[in-house]
């Protein structure tokens, strides 16, 4: 890297850990709007990228914004707990997925007839996608995964954010489909092999790990960004995104996660979510294609609202023995928000050339514009239900046993 780039590198890295800074002072100012945090990232990230301000260039720190990524959906991949999958949170949740498959295929199947869409696949895909990880935040805020309904929750977002990035690696790899499957299947054996590791583990170095978590060795934090980085690497040369890496590296680290679990969890808080979380999601500001968006608002509109049709809506069907309607339409607007499947996808179908430019950026400014409406949107009437007759508790106390 020349001079010039590493200025440009730390220079963009510097504003952009600015807008970081200022979001919670913004938030508080405008508390009474109660505007989610992700949500300023995103517009801090619109002004200061290169179609407004040009303060900062998304190119300069990508390594930065991926590694962001990557905790993103280590944090995610952590939440969920694969004992949700024999029970009936799991299975309403892979369902709620399937129906939202072949909906998707109908919708985007007539959009091609009418010659909107060319790329059949990426879009559909698209169309599936719950954003758990950018959810996750929102709801820890505002005690939202607890109970019954958190269950429900982590389960639908689980599904809606890892078997996409599944068919992606599938039915959109650069190898081919066989390849896909392949590099799926030895990525998943190593991530197995690995929740056995701690097995193997001498007793002394355990000892050894246990007693360096809080000192400054912070072995126990060392050793989780090692199982990050290992696995996206695994993943980036097996073809795949590094967002399946990235959730399958959460899911292990909950099988292994060695000394004082409640630390570790406080340590990956701080440093996910303290740094390189924010810089993810300035960064998808930067990075949004706002003249194509003027050009074409209505293509945005559409993709906004079939988020909300195909993704979101099967729930208040698949989910009315399950939860009481108010929950019902909270978890329609939890599903139906989206944002870093879209970015990834709409960069495979612009990469691969089969994706329209305009409809690379509808999708990603629908995914944005569903961060800022759908969360509101369900905190809200969480706050109304737990303001109401001595809250959730009182509505639906836990719900229809699974």
């Amino acid at each position: 890297m020349s001079a010039d780039d590493l200025g440009q590198a730390l220079s963009s890295l510097f504003v952009v850990a600015l807008v970081a800074a200022l979001a919670p002072l913004v938030v508080g100012v405008l508390a009474r709007l109660r505007v989610p945090q992700v949500v300023v990232l995103i517009v801090g990230g619109v002004l200061i990228g290169p179609q407004v301000l040009g303060w900062a260039e998304p190119a300069s720190i990508e390594l930065v914004t991926n590694v962001g990524l990557g905790f993103l959906f280590l944090l995610a991949g952590y939440e969920l707990n694969l004992t949700l999958f024999r029970q009936k949170a799991g299975w309403l949740a892979l369902v709620g997925w399937a129906v939202s498959v072949v909906l998707a295929l109908a919708v985007v199947g007539l959009l091609e007839a009418a010659g909107l869409v060319r790329a059949f696949v990426p879009v559909a895909l698209a169309l599936t996608t719950t954003a758990m990880g950018t959810l996750l935040p929102i709801l820890r805020d505002n005690d939202m995964l607890g109970g019954l309904f958190g269950r429900y929750v982590l389960a639908a977002g689980a599904v809606g954010e890892f078997l996409p990035v599944v068919a992606i690696a599938i039915f959109l790899g650069a190898n081919g489909k066989f390849f896909g499957l392949i590099s799926l299947c030895a990525v998943g054996v190593l991530a197995l092999l690995l929740t056995l590791a701690p097995r193997l583990v001498p007793g002394r170095v355990a000892q050894i790990v246990r007693e360096g978590q809080q000192a400054t060795a912070q072995t126990t934090l060392r050793w989780t960004l090692v199982l990050l980085l290992l696995l996206l690497v695994v993943a980036n040369d097996f073809g795949l995104d590094v967002v399946f890496g990235a959730f399958l590296a959460g899911v292990v680290l909950r099988r292994w996660a060695p000394g004082d679990v409640h630390v570790l969890e406080e340590k990956l808080d701080a440093v996910g979510y303290g740094f390189f979380i924010p810089v993810f999601f300035v960064a998808s500001g930067m990075g949004l294609d706002l003249r194509s968006i003027v050009e074409a608002p209505g293509r945005l509109i559409l993709f906004f609202v079939l988020l909300l049709v195909v993704r979101g809506l099967p729930t208040l069907l698949l989910y009315r023995t399950a939860l009481p309607l108010p929950q019902r339409v909270e978890l329609v607007f939890l599903a139906a928000t989206a944002l870093p499947l879209l970015v990834a996808l709409s960069a495979i179908g612009l990469a691969t050339g089969v994706m329209l430019p305009e409809n690379a950026a509808a999708l990603v400014g629908a995914g944005v514009l569903s961060v800022l409406v759908f969360p509101a949107a369900a905190v809200a009437i969480h706050r109304r239900l737990t303001r109401s007759q001595g809250g959730l508790s009182a509505v639906h106390p836990e719900g229809p046993p699974d």
